[in-house]
């Protein structure tokens, strides 16, 4: 019985790491285009500051990845 609740668990936590991704991947594509669309309407000041957010988004990510591959070798 413990064996199946435990399942449960790691499936739903699966699920969840899953959701935060694609809300996380969703929110760079969107960063993505707003950088683009201001970068080429001659705003050059919004670029550095959208790549840092971008690569702390991409951190987010690659933390979800570490702990979710670290919680399925245990």
């Amino acid at each position: 019985m413990k064996g199946l609740s435990t399942l449960h668990q790691r499936n739903s936590m699966v699920l969840a790491i899953v959701c935060i991704v694609l809300c996380l991947v969703v929110m760079q594509l969107w960063l993505l285009t707003a950088t683009m669309e201001a970068f080429l309407g001659g705003e050059d000041f919004i670029v550095w500051p959208a790549a840092a957010a971008s690569l702390a988004l991409f951190g987010l990510n690659f933390g979800l990845l570490h702990f979710y591959l670290r919680t399925l070798s245990c």
